[in-house]
């Protein structure tokens, strides 16, 4: 470069400009990111403008959707199988006999008659032959005899176990799977000091001229009877089946099904073989108002079961010289433990109670919009599922149908109010959730009082497992868990209700519509009841029956709880009752179950 130029340069800049460290290079470096500073500013306010605007469209869209004008469009979340209309008949000329008031009569005095005969059953019953609290049950199947005659000189009888009753309807087609429609003999027992709470006497089986009255009026010999009435019906309008049917009642159903459903299993198993039944009918589900609209609920799954017994020992002696803890203030400080720690309950979209959620939604016409749009929202949202469960779960009732509860129900310790008791215990009931075990519930059991079991100086055995030293010669006492009634059952294989293998839950539920229509004289092709797959909180007598039907169980006995207005059903409890209509009703669906069943080619 000339240096007249250079000489220029310097005169004009000055000498920082030419020699500092910042060249022009780094300066338009500089320029360049203050450039994309403000750009990704202006990315910022143009996306945060338009997100908002998106949440907004969105907001006003589910707006749109949840309007009372539009819930119908939720309906998908829960549709609805066809109507099933036996074509056979004879579905109709039984039907409008069961409208008569001479068969009216005739139903009573059935329903009536099997309540009269009070067959109770207890926890503690001894072995049959040998506990004489058996006997009744004698008395009552020679009144099934003399009560439906058709049944007994048609039907082939087989008593298993003495009283346990297993009929089989023999089809002309023995390449169609036969159905098995089960119920039970037993009732609970009426206290005797609560008899004269009764309206009318517990085992009258009065009728009023709406209600039946009586222990076994709801649970379950209204199923039982209902099931034997409407086959007798059938016989009488000359109807031969072509698939075989075959009707299982237990006798111990109140008191774990050891003696009749147990031992009705394994002869089933030995008579038809595994999985040989298409499905299961058992008591379960019933008809209902929900949100201003009427859902029948069939059972679907079974919560499983443990009863937790906890043993405590430590040493006796004199009541004058106590020590800090006794025998009894140690489990009861256990005891504290599990009331202070429930099990955790979550929301899972796998689980049934969220199924009828779904339904509730889809068509309960008086739902909150709020409620409803939590459930829709639950759909694709696991934040909103959470939200969900935690609306719901403030109910105690809901907990129950979806999670593992517990409840203590039985403790027993000491002899005499100045000896120290060497031994207490306690029985923990366990309902276990259809996502759980019956191991996760030990072990969740046993690791909550590990250290409560070191507090106190405890040795520690779980269902057999050591869990602190056995032999330490240290301790001060003994933890023992054990099954109290050796009866814990796993939850129950959940019933399929969408594709091709949910044909017997989509029978049933064209089922329930036809008989909820024909017996209300409505249009039978509409659906004016909403069947929403529902989950019981006990337990029945298929949980001997899993082997049978390859898990086709299905718990309804279409039951209409609206039927009894504002008059309490008295099921386990003082004044058990069934309005006549509602049992009619029951009638209904079993002809109809039978009729549909026998024609059907899918399942």
């Amino acid at each position: 470069m000339p240096v007249s130029i250079q000489a220029e340069k310097a005169r004009i800049l000055p000498v920082s400009t030419l020699y500092s460290p910042v060249s022009p290079p780094a300066a338009r470096k500089n320029r360049v990111y203050h450039f994309i500073g403000l750009l990704l500013i202006a990315v910022v306010v143009v996306n945060h403008w338009q997100f908002t605007r998106f949440n907004s469209l969105i907001k006003n869209c589910e707006e749109f959707l949840f309007s009372n004008d539009y819930n119908h469009n939720t309906e998908q979340l829960c549709s609805q199988y066809d109507v099933l209309i036996p074509k056979n008949p004879l579905w109709k000329t039984v039907g409008e006999g069961i409208g008569t008031e001479e068969f009216k009569g005739r139903a009573v005095d059935w329903l009536a008659g099997a309540i009269q005969v009070p067959t109770e059953s207890y926890d503690d019953l001894g072995p049959i032959g040998e506990d004489p609290r058996w006997e009744t049950f004698k008395q009552f199947h020679e009144y099934l005899f003399k009560a439906f005659p058709l049944v007994h000189s048609t039907l082939f009888l087989t008593e298993v176990n003495t009283y346990g009753l297993l009929y089989e309807w023999k089809g002309t087609d023995p390449s169609l799977k036969p159905v098995l429609l089960a119920a039970h003999q037993d009732v609970v027992p009426v206290e005797p000091r609560t008899a004269a709470d009764w309206t009318y006497p517990p085992y009258s089986g009065h009728f009023d001229g709406t209600r039946i009255w009586g222990r076994g009026a709801s649970d379950d010999k209204s199923g039982l009877i209902g099931l034997m009435s409407a086959i007798e019906i059938l016989l009488e309008g000359d109807f031969k089946p072509e698939r075989t049917f075959v009707l299982a009642f237990g006798c111990d159903e109140e008191a774990s099904s050891h003696f009749g459903a147990q031992q009705l299993a394994k002869a089933m198993l030995s008579i038809y073989g595994r999985n040989a039944f298409a499905f299961i009918v058992d008591e379960g589900g019933d008809i209902s108002e929900h949100y201003g609209t009427v859902f029948a609920t069939p059972g679907v799954a079974e919560k499983g079961y443990l009863d937790l017994r906890i043993d405590v020992t430590s040493p006796g002696g004199h009541s004058s010289i106590p020590p800090n803890h006794t025998t009894i203030g140690i489990l009861s400080r256990l005891l504290v433990e599990f009331e202070n720690n429930l099990f955790p309950v979550e929301m899972s979209t796998d689980s049934v109670f969220y199924k009828t959620l779904q339904c509730y939604a889809g068509h309960g016409r008086n739902m909150p919009s709020n409620l409803r749009k939590a459930i829709v929202r639950s759909v694709y949202s696991k934040k909103a599922l959470k939200r969900l469960g935690d609306i719901l779960f403030e109910n105690p009732a809901n907990v129950a149908l979806v999670g593992t509860t517990q409840a203590i129900d039985l403790v027993q310790g000491g002899v005499k109010s100045n000896a120290l008791p060497e031994q207490a215990y306690a029985v923990v009931n366990h309902r276990i959730s259809t996502r759980s075990t019956v191991l996760e519930v030990i072990k969740h059991d046993t690791d909550m009082l590990k250290s409560l079991a070191y507090e106190f100086n405890l040795t520690f055995i779980s269902f057999g497992e050591t869990i602190s030293d056995v032999n330490a010669p240290s301790a001060y006492g003994s933890l023992v868990f054990s099954d109290a009634f050796n009866n814990s059952l796993a939850p129950a294989p959940i019933t399929p209700t969408l594709g091709y293998r949910a044909r017997p839950y989509e029978l049933l539920s064209g089922t329930i519509q036809a008989t909820y229509n024909s017996h209300r004289g409505l249009e039978l092709e509409s659906h004016h009841v909403v069947v929403a797959p529902g989950m019981p909180t006990g337990n029945t007598d298929t949980r001997r029956y899993w082997d049978l039907s390859d898990g086709q169980i299905l718990r309804y006995n279409h039951r209409n709880a609206l039927a009894f207005k504002n008059v309490t059903s008295g099921v386990h409890t003082v004044d058990e009752n069934l309005p006549v209509e509602a049992f009619l009703e029951m009638i209904r669906f079993f002809t109809t179950l039978i009729l549909n069943s026998d024609e059907s080619r899918n399942l």
